[in-house]
Parts: structure tokens; sequence; C-alpha cells
């Protein structure tokens, strides 16, 4: 699952939850990876001690250095992405020795196609939500202006094009979780179809 910033695609994930989905989210596994040794360590390798005060890496400090420049946003996601994809690879592992199975398992990647990652799911599943409606979700969590976090992320409608599913975030939850439910029933039809699980 993907989509722009302030689409919802947290709100999203709970949801899915709900309905039975197992879910994992991307960013809490990166949050969870700034706490190891290694990911620490070659953060302050690179930037300094100063991004990593009393041993625990500041993921503000780190930004700022970060996305102010391609090169360094780059190498931040040679190292992180692999990482990412073997914490996720293992989570999969996991849920297929559940019984029974989640409906699904779906995991949160905001920069899913960006960081080539869809070609490791069966599908894919974007939330969408109008600019507007996006800008008062980001300036309400206090994060920077919208356009500046959304430079180095598809465009939204791109995102959209390439998904196989996608879910317009604009209602209320209960709309939300609607959507969801109906794509969960699209999901699991077509993968009977295809003889899958």
């Amino acid at each position: 699952m993907t989509g722009a910033i302030g689409a919802g695609k947290s709100e999203a994930l709970a949801a899915l939850a709900r309905l039975g989905a197992a879910t994992l989210s991307s960013d809490e596994v990166v949050h969870e990876l700034y706490g190891t040794d290694d990911v620490r360590d070659a953060v302050v390798a690179r930037y300094g001690p100063e991004v990593a005060p009393g041993g625990v890496v500041d993921r503000a400090a780190l930004a700022t250095r970060v996305f102010a420049s391609e090169e360094e946003r780059r190498w931040l996601e040679g190292v992180l992405w692999p990482l990412v994809g073997a914490r996720v690879a293992a989570w999969r592992a996991a849920l297929e020795q559940r019984d029974p199975a989640p409906v699904a398992a779906v995991v949160e990647v905001p920069l899913l196609f960006e960081a080539g990652m869809d070609a490791l799911f069966d599908a894919t599943l974007a939330i969408t939500a109008p600019e507007e409606l996006r800008a008062v979700r980001v300036a309400a969590r206090g994060h920077a202006a919208l356009a500046e976090r959304s430079a180095r992320q598809l465009p939204a409608a791109e995102k959209a094009r390439r998904a196989t599913y996608v879910v317009a975030n604009e209602g209320t939850l209960g709309d939300l979780e609607q959507s969801l439910s109906e794509v969960l029933r699209k999901h699991q039809a077509m993968t009977e179809r295809s003889g899958g699980v």
C-alpha cells in the first residue's frame, strides 16, 4: 500500500487490520532500524555524532542533512531499503505459518514505486485524497510544507495509475473502511481465480 503524504495511509492500514489483514508499516520498520547499532553507526560515520545525541538517531537532524541533497538521500536509501526489504520478507515468511491465514498481508510503503519494491507484491493499493485535503492533514501533523515533503515522491496521480487498486480517502473513516473492504473482497476473488492463496 502506498499513497502521497497526507493521503491517509496510516488510517487505511489501521482499517485493513480491523478488517482482518496482517499489516506492517515500513516507516515503523525504518524507525526500528535507526535503533540498531549497524544503522546508527553508519549514519554517525557519515554525518557525525550530532545526528545521534546520546547514541540515539535524531531523525529530524538526519532529515535536515539527507533531504537537502539527492546524493545523501540516495546514500541513506541504499543503507535502509535492503534492510527494509529483508524485514518485509521475514514478516511474510512468518505469516505463511499462521493458521488460519490472514485475509491479506498489507505492507505500507510510502516510496513503494520509487524504491522499485512493487515487484515484491502480488498487488498494489494506492490511497488518494485531494491535494487541498492532504495539505490540511499534513499541517495538522506539524510537518513542513506539503510541496517540499512531496518533492521526492512520484505525483499522487502516477502512484494511482501504477497501482492495482485505488481507494479515495476523502470522506469518513467508515467510508474508507467500506472501500477497503471492497478491495479485499475483489483481491480475494482475483486470487482464487488465479489459483493462489
